[in-house]
């Protein structure tokens, strides 16, 4: 069912919005981790819009520093609660500046410090910036989908929940494939509502497929 890699993740996600020839790479990481924090309560074609404007603009700790509140709220919006992500991004951004040298953090704990940065943003900023895999990124298509399969021992309230009962189980060379893989399925067939349980290959062992 994700053989063709045709869901909007797939060709919109977080490792598509950032230029990968930018120079040098810490800009590349600081793009990673930005187009994460406007990922959040978004859809992938909106959060690929507003990287591709904040890129024209210039998408650099320094050049978001120097760039007003006004006109920054302006090149990320529609995202999911625009105005938050422009006081957060200005905040990290400052932060990456003073602290890091303009680079991002190198560690889970460092990243969810940040203001807007969140467990999920900080394990795929690990996987995307760093290419360390430091924990599954379970954002709510992840939670949902493990869930109505029963890959958890009981069910789970919340992502970290989720994240921990996976990384109970699941081999750690599967941590990193698994969000792009569920988040795409999700976005294509185990919808939230109204799930395509009749087209789905899953439906013979999913148990949450007999009572949709």
């Amino acid at each position: 069912m994700r053989s063709k890699k045709d869901a909007p993740v797939d060709h919109l996600g977080v490792e598509h919005c950032c230029d990968p020839g930018v120079p040098p790479k810490q800009e590349r990481r600081y793009q990673v981790l930005l187009a994460l924090m406007l990922s959040s309560q978004t859809k992938d074609q909106v959060t690929a819009g507003a990287m591709q404007r904040l890129r024209a603009h210039g998408l650099t700790v320094d050049s978001i520093l120097q760039t007003d509140d006004s006109t920054l709220g302006k090149l990320i919006y529609p995202v999911g609660f625009w105005r938050n992500k422009v006081k957060f991004i200005k905040q990290t951004s400052a932060i990456l500046q003073q602290r890091y040298n303009g680079d991002i953090p190198t560690s889970v704990a460092e990243l969810v410090a940040l203001p807007g940065v969140g467990p999920k943003m900080a394990h795929l900023a690990m996987a995307v910036a760093w290419g360390t895999v430091s924990g599954i990124a379970v954002d709510t298509h992840v939670h949902r989908i493990t869930n109505r399969l029963r890959w958890t021992k009981r069910p789970t309230k919340s992502p970290e929940e989720t994240r921990t009962a996976l990384e109970e189980w699941l081999p750690r060379e599967l941590w990193r494939e698994i969000n792009g893989l569920l988040v795409g399925f999700g976005q294509q067939t185990c919808l939230p509502v109204h799930p395509h349980c009749q087209s789905c290959l899953n439906q013979a062992f999913c148990p949450a497929a007999q009572h949709l």
